[in-house]
């Protein structure tokens, strides 16, 4: 979610004025040139391909009332209208840092106020009173399947209502975000995802919304800038879920989230520190101490918090598994856990 101003834009203006002036100088007197002849040839789509093309423009038409700006101190991003009493479901990140929150949509804005947040699955709820704003309507993105055609909807670099386009690339688990959030499930599509289109609607040719654009992947070998066509969106079944909970609750009351009950830091790629464990917590029952450090989940390294995190996204609450530790004392450790719920209030 960033704040962007195409300054380029007036520059490369003023070059074109200045070039105008120096054409205009140079040719001086005489007659006016001819206009000139244009081509009158042209190709005719055949009638799959113009299908295709109203179908997305039809999809953009029905959707794009229902996805909205939203703005605050931090910077801005996108958010799509959840029900008729004007809550909007968008990502956590875009409203962190807090408000005021201003939502715009079509040639009104609207002051915001927040609902309730769910930073584990990236997602929030914000509330717009007095606007009569149209609700999406969200799919079954259970039914999904590699090769759909996914429509991007949003703000990217604050443009706003911008369409890009692709298809549903993958479907990956245990997506790390950072900060020591990871998805359980994310949507890969081509459709390009770009700063501001998050918290915005990835949607199917029928004008549903399948997912909320959420990340770009970024490339070391770009500096860190965002690898093109590789985006993750959160599938809509989740959203849809979490959302309800918020508008219902003012918070999350089954998360359906693995839960190990500790307080966690790195140690530069060593292991997961626990810096404290939760009283009465699936820790705290396998024995483990504050001080111990995690060094893997059922044979699957845990170098950092983000890997760690990554790994018990996959997992289900009630799973049993093998959890290798190393105590301060520098002995190895082998614990079995079963994971609990993450309390999601």
């Amino acid at each position: 979610m960033l704040r962007r101003h195409l300054w380029w834009l007036a520059p490369l203006a003023g070059a074109a004025i200045a070039g105008g002036i120096v054409a205009a100088v140079s040719l001086g007197g005489g007659s006016p040139p001819k206009p000139a002849t244009t081509g009158h040839r042209h190709l005719t789509p055949s009638s799959a391909a113009l299908s295709f093309q109203n179908a997305i423009t039809a999809v953009v038409r029905e959707l794009s009332p229902s996805v909205v700006q939203i703005q605050n101190p931090q910077g801005l991003g996108s958010g799509v209208v959840f029900d008729t009493k004007g809550d909007i479901v968008t990502n956590d990140h875009v409203v962190a840092g807090g408000g005021p929150f201003t939502v715009t949509a079509g040639k009104h804005s609207y002051a915001a106020t927040l609902v309730g947040a769910f930073p584990p699955d990236d997602l929030a709820v914000v509330h717009v009173s007095g606007a009569n704003l149209a609700p999406a309507t969200f799919a079954d993105s259970s039914k999904l399947e590699v090769g759909d055609v996914a429509i991007a909807i949003g703000n990217p670099l604050g443009l706003r209502s911008s369409v890009t386009d692709g298809i549903v690339s993958a479907f990956r688990q245990g997506v790390s975000e950072g900060n020591g959030v990871a998805l359980p499930l994310m949507i890969q599509t081509s459709a390009p995802i770009n700063p501001g289109n998050s918290g915005g609607a990835l949607s199917d040719l029928e004008g549903r919304v399948i997912g909320i654009p959420t990340l770009a992947a970024t490339d070391p070998e770009l500096g860190g800038g965002t690898a093109p066509g590789i985006g993750f969106a959160i599938p809509s079944n989740l959203a849809k879920d979490i959302a309800s909970q918020i508008v219902e609750y003012g918070h999350v009351v089954a998360s359906h989230r693995a839960y190990l009950g500790i307080y966690s830091g790195d140690t530069g790629g060593q292991g997961v520190y626990i810096s404290r464990v939760v009283a009465g917590g699936p820790a705290a029952k396998a024995g483990i101490v504050a001080g111990d450090v995690i060094t893997e989940i059922d044979g699957k390294a845990t170098p950092t918090v983000d890997a760690l995190t990554s790994v018990v996204s996959e997992l289900k609450p009630g799973t049993t598994v093998e959890i290798g530790v190393e105590t301060q004392a520098g002995k190895h450790k082998s614990v079995h856990l079963t994971l609990a719920a993450y309390p999601g209030g």
